[in-house]
């Protein structure tokens, strides 16, 4: 059975491009949509870089997201909140 190691506390999640974060260099995050509507996550290689990638967030749900330690994220809510984790055995 696979359990979550939490590595860091959850914050909320920067908002634009230009405040994204690399979550303290984490390679695997928890991401928790509390907005209350679905949410856009995007992830990319530098603050402010061109080139990004989203995915859309259901309103009230969970996903881990697996990164390079450089790459950065933000959500279109600060009521996103991400925790930097890992995985155990």
């Amino acid at each position: 059975m696979q359990r979550t190691k939490i590595i860091a506390t959850e914050v909320a999640m920067p908002t634009t491009a230009g405040t994204a974060s690399s979550i303290s260099e984490a390679t695997c995050v928890r991401l928790y949509n509390g907005a209350g509507v679905a949410a856009t996550v995007s992830i990319s290689t530098s603050v402010g870089a061109a080139t990004t990638l989203s995915f859309t967030m259901p309103s009230a749900s969970v996903e881990f997201l697996q990164k390079f330690p450089t790459e950065v994220i933000w959500a279109s809510s600060a009521l996103v909140k991400v925790a930097n984790v890992g995985f155990t055995n």
